[in-house]
């Protein structure tokens, strides 16, 4: 076996242990969020409760308005990114009894399910759609 071979295998064999590791760390991530809670239901189970309790609230308008919001999330996160999006603002609707989902509980809902580290491109993205955002500065903080 020549040094250029048993260097490219070693080479190999960290690519691989990193790609598993990341992978394995997704999955790990996603069982933890099916795990029942006390109250008998996963984090999961929660958000499909609120979207599917809430789909008849959504207005063409505002599934357009969530799209464009969520537009900047790559691809391949853009699906978990709706799904969580989407039963934050259900949820928000519900507690507070509304008929339908408005462009002000859809912003809420947008703020308080997005992490922290992404405030700063989400304020980027409601300027671009000309949004205000002085009236919610206060679920920044949250």
């Amino acid at each position: 076996m020549s040094t250029s071979f048993a260097i490219f295998i070693v080479f190999w064999t960290f690519i691989l242990v990193g790609l598993l590791g990341i992978g394995g760390f997704f999955m790990f991530r996603k069982f933890l969020k099916k795990l029942p809670k006390d109250d008998g239901k996963s984090i999961l189970d929660w958000e499909e409760y609120y979207v599917n309790k809430t789909r008849h609230m959504w207005t063409d308008e505002q599934k357009e308005l969530l799209e464009e919001l969520i537009s900047p999330v790559p691809e391949l996160f853009r699906d978990v990114a709706r799904q969580k999006i989407a039963s934050k603002i259900g949820e928000i609707a519900l507690s507070k009894r509304k008929k339908k989902i408005s462009r002000e509980i859809l912003i809420e809902g947008y703020i308080l399910a997005t992490p922290k580290r992404d405030h700063k491109f989400l304020k980027k993205k409601l300027d671009e759609k000309s949004i205000d955002v002085t009236p919610y500065l206060y679920l920044f903080e949250q």
